[in-house]
């Protein structure tokens, strides 16, 4: 190649890439910026940051917990949807818990997804004085699921260890063993028992699920007004005080048909805190 025709194609080249990088790497940038800055944008662009005086407590897009320093819930707040984020909320490693609707057999290390939802579910309704009864969940908070050889079935989310008897006595004539240590019941024919729960549980479906990101700030209409009475009574309100509260930060649908109505789990509480 001529180099006088490669000195001026290399020209070409960096005076391009001089052009594009003040355009692209700091033009655009600093015009983003200017623009994040104009009123009503402002707050948005710097994290919707709740404060107060003078200190950061949260934003009002991220979830947060609202526990003691061992993890207890804290009676007189409303408590968050679970997250499957990190240690939880994490913004640094947003995930779900990647378990679907077939996970129902609990792991050595690791529970079902059933397993998750049923724990929870006994767990908050224990809290807010319900029934925790969910369907295919056994009294003990775990999957209500059979493995089935044959003439044997076993209930194998409950160990023999964690419960004198299995969650049902027989299954098509069949007496149900409780799991032993160290028995492998896969390879049988997987059954989850229903159950008698009503199919409209007392505790809400988000309550016992986590979101796809983990960092869902809002629960639903139903999950704050299940938490009413026990927050009310904590803090020496009236329930119509805190269920007015939960009214003034329930948000409806995006312009009236996106989405579902739900409450600010953050904003509320805070609210709370103010009341005289």
């Amino acid at each position: 190649m001529n180099p006088s025709a490669m000195l001026r194609q290399h020209w070409a080249a960096l005076r391009a890439l001089l052009i594009l990088t003040v355009i692209l790497g700091l033009a655009y940038p600093v015009l983003i910026w200017l623009i994040a800055q104009v009123p009503g944008l402002r707050d948005k662009a710097d994290g919707s940051l709740i404060t107060v005086d003078d200190k950061v407590l949260g934003s009002s897009l991220i979830g947060q917990s609202f526990t003691d320093a061992d993890g207890n819930a804290l009676p007189q707040y409303f408590q968050s949807r679970p997250s499957a984020a990190g240690d939880g909320y994490d913004p640094m490693a947003t995930s779900a818990s990647n378990l679907g609707p077939e996970s129902v057999v609990d792991q050595p290390d690791k529970p079902s997804l059933l397993t998750l939802v049923c724990t929870r579910s006994m767990q908050i309704g224990q809290t807010e004085n319900v029934s925790g009864a969910r369907p295919f969940c056994t009294n003990g908070g775990v999957g209500a699921v059979l493995s089935v050889f044959g003439s044997r079935a076993i209930s194998i989310n409950e160990p023999c260890a964690t419960t004198p008897t299995p969650f049902i006595a027989t299954y098509r004539g069949m007496r149900v063993e409780c799991a032993r240590a160290g028995e492998v019941y896969h390879a049988g024919r997987i059954i989850p028992i229903r159950g008698a729960a009503p199919a409209d549980p007392a505790v809400p479906a988000d309550a016992v699920t986590a979101s796809g990101s983990g960092l869902d700030p809002h629960i639903s209409p139903a999950y704050a007004d299940l938490q009413v009475p026990r927050v009310a009574a904590t803090r020496g309100l009236s329930v119509e005080q805190v269920r007015a509260a939960v009214a003034a930060h329930t948000q409806d649908r995006d312009l009236g048909f996106l989405g579902e109505p739900r409450v600010n789990v953050l904003e509320l509480n805070l609210a709370l805190d103010n009341l005289p």
